[in-house]
């Protein structure tokens, strides 16, 4: 996907990261920290489910790219920690606060770098709807929480 500028408002609290220079990464990203630099979602092991992928995505979600990192750069990037993102997502419709994460691919073993879809919990998920979107949306906007920078989505206790 190309490099698409998500932030549409709220504070970002940003955090530069490396990156492997093998590793691309494109603006509106989202990644996940591991081994001390950025990664984009795809490049995630595959888990044998997506409710495993997400799960597994969001112990480490780092936040959302605010730069691209192209092949054989190791500079770090400026990676978005909160804020409000406007991301695609298949038909669908999302109600104020309902818990979002990344989406599997089509071929069932890589979550997308840059594509959404409702969860179940917590734990699979990497913000909030922040604006109703009605029945056959196909963009949503996402309160985004870093789990490594900001602990993650928060729960009602």
């Amino acid at each position: 996907m190309a490099n698409n500028m998500r932030w549409r408002y709220g504070d970002t609290n940003p955090v530069m990261v490396p990156v492997e220079s093998a590793t691309v990464i494109e603006a509106g990203d989202l990644l996940y920290h591991e081994l001390s630099a950025a990664h984009p979602a795809s490049k995630l092991a595959d888990q044998g489910s997506q409710s495993l992928n997400q799960s597994t995505f969001q112990s480490s979600f780092l936040g959302v790219a605010m730069q691209a990192s192209p092949a054989d750069s190791t500079q770090s990037i400026r990676v978005a920690t909160t804020g409000v993102f406007e991301f695609p997502c298949d038909a669908a419709q999302f109600d104020i606060g309902d818990l979002i994460g990344a989406i599997e691919d089509s071929s069932g073993t890589a979550l997308e770098d840059q594509k959404v879809v409702a969860t179940g919990s917590a734990s699979a998920s990497i913000g909030r709807c922040a604006k109703q979107a009605g029945a056959g949306s196909v963009r949503v906007l996402v309160d985004i929480a870093s789990t490594i920078m900001r602990g993650g989505v928060v729960t009602a206790s």
